[in-house]
């Protein structure tokens, strides 16, 4: 992997396919988001999901209590000291969605052809008759024809856990029902997807506002998924509201999932701080043979913007079993060669049979296809959507990651203190890891000084290739003795993970005063000095 082009050839050799992968390096340079739950909540579990490459920890509170996620976060932190592996905290919001609550958790049978009440009295019992729901308007907002669908964790195309309903008429508020597919419908809370039928209900709820404002607060989360996100105003509102719970460094990945937020994407691209494309259900709002383009596009823009895209449902069938279909393997690969920066999850490490094994596989699928990804077309295609001039970090961004490429370099180390250098060489997607070196800046308050910077690397974790390094505060990247101590930190590292060897060539990327600088350095021996040899200088 190491300097490799990644370009695909036609036709691939055969026996490149036959030959198995070598690579020096123990990750792939895609991320990995895992949904912590039941099945993955005990500190060994932890260890092990971080050990295997997940470097996001997702907490979904459409579920549970914030007691049962603060002590699965709480194991989540003992683990990263354990493993000495960084993990960035998402939490994920609820939104406007439609639940169906079985308090009993007994299975309820539906049958094909059968009539089923929706109903907003939620004082009944649900059945195969009658299905309460926590929202009183959907009789006003559905029409005949309509489509419902229900089910404990939807739209994994199973016809046997999920249901698929067509709204034959409402009386007052009640909706009546065709049931199209047996199914049975198991666990304690069923989500309901109506497709392409706006619900008037708020994306940032007042469940949501209440769990960011006391866990999220409380624990500095990273990252805010905001769930069923519609407008750019909802992710406006978000930004809002985190900054009066001194939350204004927790970043905004905004959850796009119906098609109302399909119509609005490029205004919410523009505002929120990364995307996740929720497939589960785009795949209902969508025509199944409408996915794959909007994915296509949608994770397009994100790679020319350089905001992170992350992709979600994608191997569904390893929540019950060790190997993923060929398919959802084909899936995985696509989405690596689509550009995205990283693989949500779900179902498959929250309550999969195999968690560990999942992340793994998911691993050794991105690994491979990153091997064979078109880098110098898609390196072009984002510097022509940059235009000319280009600014000054854009041009010293992109010539580190050409200059990378030419010498063939094994990693490229870029010292940072917000995280936005680092990303903006990820953004023309380099061949190599970044290894971000994030300088912590003092901060001061009337009340307090305290360092920054640990917000700040962990959030590089969700960005395709970027690795980030805490430095210690003393290291300034403008003096040339804490640039050594910087770099020899870095590359001590990368000398830990099997990253570089004796020999390889590093590219450096760092401002100096008010220019910035790309230095390529040979390493002939690591327990040399590393300023042993006299660099190439770039400066912009």
């Amino acid at each position: 992997m190491q300097g490799g082009r990644m370009m695909i050839e036609e036709p691939i050799r055969l026996v490149s396919v036959l030959t198995p992968t070598k690579s020096t390096f123990s990750m792939s340079l895609t991320k990995i988001v895992g949904t912590l739950g039941p099945k993955s909540r005990s500190v060994e579990a932890i260890e092990e999901c971080l050990m295997a490459g997940m470097s996001v920890a997702r907490f979904d509170f459409s579920w549970l209590n914030d007691e049962y996620h603060q002590e699965t976060l709480d194991n989540l932190r003992k683990a990263v000291k354990s493993c000495k592996k960084l993990c960035a905290v998402m939490l994920d919001t609820v939104g406007p969605e439609l639940q169906v609550f079985n308090k009993t958790g007994n299975p309820i049978e539906l049958e094909a052809d059968d009539l089923v009440t929706i109903t907003p009295d939620i004082s009944r019992e649900p059945s195969a008759d009658v299905l309460p729901i926590n929202y009183s308007g959907l009789a006003k907002a559905v029409k005949n024809g309509d489509t419902i669908f229900v089910g404990q964790y939807l739209f994994t195309g199973s016809e046997t856990t999920s249901v698929w309903l067509e709204v034959l008429e409402t009386k007052g508020s009640d909706v009546i029902c065709l049931v199209k597919n047996s199914a049975t419908l198991a666990g304690f809370i069923f989500t309901m997807h109506v497709s392409q039928v706006h619900i008037s209900l708020p994306t940032l709820t007042d469940t949501d506002k209440k769990v960011i404002s006391t866990w999220g607060s409380r624990n500095n989360v990273d990252f805010v998924s905001l769930s069923y996100t519609r407008h750019v105003e909802d992710v406006r509102e978000l930004r809002g509201f985190l900054k009066t719970h001194n939350l204004q460094e927790t970043q905004i990945f905004a959850k796009v999932e119906t098609v109302e937020g399909l119509m609005h994407f490029d205004e919410i691209l523009q505002e929120a701080d990364g995307i996740i494309l929720s497939r589960g259900n785009l795949g209902i709002d969508l025509p199944s043979e409408k996915v794959f383009l909007f994915q296509r596009s949608a994770v397009h823009k994100c790679n020319l913007a350089g905001k992170p895209a992350i992709i979600t449902r994608v191997v569904d069938s390893m929540t019950n079993n060790l190997r993923p279909t060929r398919a959802e393997a084909t899936d995985v690969a696509n989405a690596v060669l689509d550009g995205t920066d990283g693989i949500l999850l779900g179902a498959e490490t929250l309550r999969g049979l195999y968690p560990v094994e999942t992340i793994k596989t998911v691993r050794r699928i991105c690994a491979e296809a990153e091997r064979v990804y078109n880098q110098p077309l898609n390196f072009k295609r984002i510097a022509k959507n940059v235009g000319e001039p280009m600014s000054h970090a854009e041009s010293v961004a992109s010539s580190a990651v050409r200059a990378a490429i030419k010498v063939n370099a094994a990693v490229i180390v870029v010292f940072t203190s917000s995280g936005r250098a680092a990303r903006l060489v990820a953004k023309y997607r380099p061949t190599v890891p970044v290894l971000a070196v994030v300088i912590p800046r003092l901060r001061t308050t009337a009340l307090k000084w305290s360092f920054s910077g640990t917000s700040q690397a962990r959030q590089c974790l969700a960005v395709r290739g970027i690795y980030p390094i805490l430095a210690n505060p003393n290291v300034a990247s403008s003096a040339a003795s804490d640039e050594e101590s910087g770099l020899t930190l870095a590359l001590n590292h990368a000398k830990s993970v099997g990253l570089v060897k004796p020999n390889d060539r590093v590219v450096v990327f760092q401002k100096v005063g008010d220019s910035s600088v790309v230095k390529i350095i040979e390493l002939p021996r690591l327990t040399e000095k590393t300023h042993s040899r006299q660099p190439s200088h770039f400066r912009a």
